[in-house]
């Protein structure tokens, strides 16, 4: 069966009748949380919402007011998942979301036309594709593919754009021996009726199930933007079409006015000023890290050469790391001396290190770890980790006062 977006890619609105409504539950997510929403499955007497297959996501769009938020197949049928419930018999104004259907026809088109020109100039047959948010790729059955391979893959890709030249759709029976000389991966296992057939007139004729542009003018452009390593031998290809094109160039635009402004020098001159930058930061880091080092050890030693230290040293700092930490606690006998150690923001996220005697540190670091809402661990008269919080430092230093107070008063 074919649906009537099958029949006609462009159509953008159709009436029809409602079949069947019933209960279904749609698994998505939410900002990263899969969840499980109630809703219904419709049935139509026919749609223009194409239902996902053959590598193209599905349409959204609206049935009367309500919101189609899925169409998917089951054998010759649609499925439209909806919140509210149809009338069955019910007639109904189909609009598909147009913005979103003609980017997937110029994608999936374009995939056509790159996969069927990659085997005939190169002999590098395509094994599957996907139809991405913001690009696509192509997974080619060859180790790798050549610059210069790319470029000229591109230029003809254009080439054929440029000529204006027709895609058409045949219907073949499954019987008819022209289904032997198209491209094909294989039928689904519940297909029913004629074969659908895709012919770039010249070019390629490839078995799918798929809406795509009348003409390849409709493409607009095409850009290659390269491949990357795949799986098994294998070459991803990446690229846009059509709109995509535009907007990425758009994107890029931006992006160079804003990179003019931030390294006041001009476009050509952007990876050499960068490189410049990069190469300058490692220096300042290595430079940091020293004087970090050299600091700690001051901070010791002043701890130490002071006639009224106690058995306690507490020390906070925004910058520094665990190696900063760990010189100071090495360079202070802790085995008299209890120290707490913490970097990062005062009241946000950062490290931490309980370091003394041993009996102390392992009675004391779970509820330095409860207090800060961090994760760590302990052994050897150590116990460091990562605080989520360090809102309650306050209170931490407190504790561990009293802790020590008590502990010297038990010694006299």
């Amino acid at each position: 069966m074919a649906f009537q977006c099958q029949r006609d890619c462009y159509m953008k609105e159709f009436v029809t009748s409602v079949v069947s409504c019933c209960p279904a539950e749609l698994k998505h997510e939410v900002n990263g949380k899969k969840e499980t929403l109630k809703g219904f499955n419709v049935k139509l007497q026919d749609t223009i919402l194409f239902p996902e297959g053959g590598g193209q996501p599905d349409d959204h769009g609206l049935i009367g007011d309500v919101p189609v938020l899925r169409v998917t197949r089951q054998g010759p049928e649609a499925l439209h998942f909806v919140v509210t419930p149809l009338e069955e018999g019910q007639e109904v104004r189909l609009k598909v979301d147009w913005e979103r259907r003609f980017d997937h026809m110029q994608q999936h088109s374009g995939q056509h036309l790159i996969t069927a020109l990659a085997d005939t100039m190169f002999g590098y047959k395509t094994t599957s594709w996907e139809l991405g948010r913001q690009r696509s790729t192509i997974e080619l059955d060859t180790p790798c593919m050549k610059p210069a391979q790319l470029q000229e893959l591109e230029d003809v890709v254009n080439e054929k754009i440029r000529g204006h030249i027709p895609v058409t759709v045949q219907l073949l029976s499954i019987d008819d021996p022209a289904v032997e000389k198209v491209r094909s991966r294989g039928l689904p296992e519940d297909h029913a009726g004629p074969i659908r057939i895709i012919d770039i007139e010249g070019v390629d004729a490839n078995m799918c199930c798929g809406t795509h542009v009348s003409n390849l003018s409709h493409l607009q452009v095409i850009k290659l933007l390269g491949t990357e390593k795949g799986k098994k031998n294998k070459t991803n290809l990446i690229f846009l079409a059509g709109n995509r094109v535009l907007k990425y160039a758009e994107k890029s635009y931006s992006t160079e006015r804003s990179l003019v402004s931030l390294l006041k020098t001009g476009p050509d001159e952007h990876v050499e000023a960068v490189d410049k930058l990069q190469k300058s930061v490692k220096l300042l880091q290595k430079t940091n890290l020293s004087i970090l080092r050299d600091m700690a050890v001051l901070i010791a030693q002043n701890f130490k050469n002071d006639p009224q230290r106690g058995n306690f040293f507490s020390l906070h700092k925004k910058e520094g790391d665990n190696e900063f930490m760990n010189i100071i606690a090495n360079e202070i006998n802790t085995e008299e001396t209890l120290a707490f150690l913490t970097v990062g923001e005062e009241k946000g996220p950062g490290l931490f290190l309980l370091a003394g005697p041993s009996e102390a540190v392992t009675q004391m670091g779970p509820r330095v770890l409860e207090l800060l809402q961090g994760k760590g661990a302990g052994k050897n008269g150590r116990f460091q980790g990562k605080a989520n919080s360090m809102a309650q430092r306050a209170e931490v230093e407190a504790l561990l006062k009293e802790h020590c107070k008590h502990h010297t008063s038990e010694e006299e």
